[in-house]
């Protein structure tokens, strides 16, 4: 028998998170303890952290559904993934718990029986990465700001050592924007340092393939949602003559069932999908989504989605076990220096890459 213990925090923004949906300075989660009697001493603990406006499962009711599940969960020892496909942040936060509890018994030398359909959590925290014998590429990430401020963070990243960096777009003036990206493009060449924008739905259906042209002069990898999601046919046509990479993120958000999953990329056809585990369905939703991109010739990266360091950590295994062992593409795992109390996890950035730090 499984006994979930539920708590929360709040963490605090070192500065303030600007996307073109607003702006965060803080992050709630909750976190769920698991423990077994069969595992006596022996835990794991897993996030469960929703993002206002933008998760499917950010509702009122919330801590609530959270309970109902966790007791649902403890009385038949695993996780109903078909029954909670509505709670992408729920599934994942589970997930992570039962797959470090598993991971701690193995440490311990305690044999544990892996419920039916979870056997890909028995083994999660097992790979190179894991063993701390290699580290994942990831992004550097310069939030919106002022032309002045995005310039500074984007000289600091640089100077970090990061050779993809990722700017979020969409807020301020075009124009500025494009200028900034023309300036890291005096300096740097493709080759140099890989660019990707995230727009967050931020450019007007009517406006958005003039804009895609002038970002394509600048080498760009690709660029995340440029319009906002729920318009499969604008989002298809431009999928069709963008001159860069388009990469769906919100639109997946809500399209938990496998059919609807099958139906938005035969219809969008996108070059890239992104995925986040506590927006797309945790573990078992974003192996689906790999599975069904993979048959389409659509790649995909994984990020985080500004989880604290126990979602991130977890998030990281799990691109090193879906993309691994060496990691080509930089993930979007540098989120863990957000916070100015952030909960220790023995992760560590050395240049651009995230280790395991044993």
């Amino acid at each position: 028998m499984y006994k979930i213990e539920i708590s929360e925090r709040t963490l605090h923004f070192k500065q303030p998170a600007g996307t073109s949906r607003g702006v965060y300075t803080t992050r709630h989660s909750y976190y769920l303890t698991l423990t077994s009697d069969e595992m006596p001493g022996i835990e794991g603990v897993g996030e469960c952290a929703t993002l206002p406006d933008l998760s499917c499962d950010a509702k009122p009711e919330y801590a609530v559904t959270l309970r109902q599940v966790c007791q649902i969960v403890e009385q038949m020892g695993r996780i109903p993934y078909d029954m909670i496909r509505a709670y992408p942040s729920i599934t994942f936060g589970l997930e992570t718990a039962f797959a470090s509890c598993f991971d701690a018994a193995k440490k311990q030398g305690v044999s544990v029986s892996v419920p039916a359909g979870m056997e890909n959590l028995a083994n999660l925290f097992d790979s190179p990465f894991g063993r701390g014998e290699e580290g994942i590429t990831i992004n550097g990430l310069v939030w919106m700001g002022t032309y002045e401020e995005m310039l500074a963070r984007l000289e600091e990243k640089l100077q970090a050592g990061f050779h993809c960096v990722k700017l979020k777009i969409g807020a301020i003036d075009f124009f500025k924007e494009l200028n900034l990206i023309k300036r890291i493009r005096d300096v740097y060449t493709r080759d140099q340092v890989e660019l990707r924008v995230d727009a967050n739905g931020g450019f007007l259906p009517e406006n958005a393939m003039s804009q895609l042209e002038a970002l394509a002069k600048y080498d760009i990898h690709s660029i995340e949602q440029p319009i906002k999601q729920h318009q499969w046919s604008k989002m298809a046509q431009l999928c069709r003559e963008t001159p860069l990479p388009i990469a769906l993120d919100e639109e997946l958000i809500g399209v938990n069932v496998r059919s609807m999953k099958q139906a938005l990329l035969d219809t969008v056809r996108p070059q890239y999908i992104i995925l986040k585990p506590s927006l797309h369905g945790g573990i078992y939703g974003c192996n689906e989504w790999i599975e069904l991109a993979n048959q389409r010739g659509i790649g995909s990266w994984i990020t985080s989605a500004l989880e604290s360091n126990i979602g991130l950590h977890a998030i990281a295994h799990y691109a090193a076990k879906v993309y691994g062992p060496n990691v080509q593409m930089p993930q979007g795992l540098g989120t863990g220096q957000l916070f100015t109390d952030n909960i220790p996890m023995p992760l560590e950035i050395r240049g651009d890459q995230l280790f395991v730090v044993k």
